[in-house]
């Protein structure tokens, strides 16, 4: 029987959780210097910082596509496979889309045993089967800690593409999943997640949001995105900016994880949240009695996260019943007031 002690993905990913060189949107600038797409074909690109990209191949048929990838954010291997499966599937349920395939994205130290990989490649598998989809192959590259995510590609019909680009003046947004995943994931890997949240977490992270892309299929969704890396607030600002509108945010009205509000209070928080929080100052206005505990909270870095949508006033009830017999969390958070520049006010309802 082996003394060696259990193995730690996340202490193996040196550079997890440390605050980025580069802010959150650096590379919004840079995307606006490439050349301009003129095939008439590419019905979504880069412009308006959509979760995928969608070709049209007929009237009827578009595929969506997609990528994502990171180092560990939990310790077991299969866990790891999983949660990063659900990140990446989950951009084709934001656009409205069925994931079809996908190929596995592989860094792996030579210091680890296979075993491990195949461990995740099979955490994976599993996710990727439950969606209806298949991994097909992928590529490997050796590096100095483990990476692993996928690239999808999906189905939609053009005319149900959903996008960050339609909300419009009147609607409602209301949200899938609740927030605080980075702020537990952070706490597990230092080891101060003293109310043991991780297990939660990880439900909530390999929860494909399948069902509730299916449950809002049958409404008009004017826009749609998940929540990841940017945080809500910060997904919501590319919902903004590229409908040319303005958002209002109910602080109070948005579910958080009981253990990250906790964790939070106690100045725990990755350093990408932090970074998030930062870049969003030009965009988002708090009113005072938003404690910074709860600002740090709505600009949390999402893994796996909720989707945010963005729906008629008259649906709003119908949609949140939808979602809730589909089993899915569904919360009015906010509203979209007007049009506008893309500000975002965040205020609590209950003193507002």
């Amino acid at each position: 029987m082996s003394d060696a002690p259990p193995l730690r993905l996340t202490k193996l990913a040196k550079r997890a959780g440390c605050a980025a060189k580069h802010p959150p949107g650096f590379l919004l600038p840079l995307l606006g210097m490439l050349p301009g797409i003129t095939d008439p074909n590419v019905l979504v690109g880069s412009s308006t910082a959509d979760d995928a990209a969608v070709y049209k191949l007929s009237d009827d048929l578009a595929l969506v596509f997609t990528t994502d990838f990171f180092t560990p954010i939990v310790d077991d291997p299969r866990d790891f496979g999983r949660v990063a499966a659900a990140n990446a599937l989950s951009d084709v349920y934001a656009m409205g889309g069925k994931p079809l395939t996908a190929l596995s994205i592989v860094g792996f130290p030579d210091n680890l045993p296979a075993s491990v990989l195949g461990e995740i490649l099979a955490g994976a598998s599993s996710v990727v089967a439950e969606a209806g989809a298949c991994i097909v192959g992928g590529h490997t590259i050796k590096s100095e800690e483990p990476i692993f995510g996928l690239a999808v590609v999906g189905t939609i019909d053009p005319k149900r593409i959903r996008s960050n680009a339609g909300a419009k003046p009147g609607d409602v947004l209301i949200l899938t999943k609740p927030i605080g995943l980075g702020i537990i994931t952070t706490a597990a890997k230092n080891d101060q997640d003293s109310l043991g949240a991780i297990g939660e977490a990880i439900g909530i992270m390999t929860t494909l949001n399948r069902a509730a892309c299916e449950a809002l299929a049958a409404f008009d969704v004017h826009a749609l995105t998940d929540v990841t890396g940017f945080g809500l607030l910060g997904h919501l600002r590319n919902i903004t900016a590229a409908s040319a509108v303005t958002a209002e945010i109910w602080a109070d009205c948005v579910p958080v994880l009981a253990a990250a509000r906790k964790y939070v209070a106690d100045g725990i928080a990755p350093g990408g949240t932090r970074a998030n929080r930062t870049f969003l100052n030009d965009w988002v206005e708090y009113a005072p009695d938003v404690s910074e505990a709860d600002q740090l909270l709505l600009c949390d870095a999402q893994t796996s996260g909720g989707l945010l949508a963005a729906v008629t006033a008259t649906d709003a009830d119908q949609v949140v019943d939808a979602l809730r017999q589909a089993g899915v969390t569904g919360v009015v958070i906010g509203r979209i007031p007007g049009s506008g520049a893309g500000r975002i006010r965040v205020e609590n309802r209950a003193g507002g």
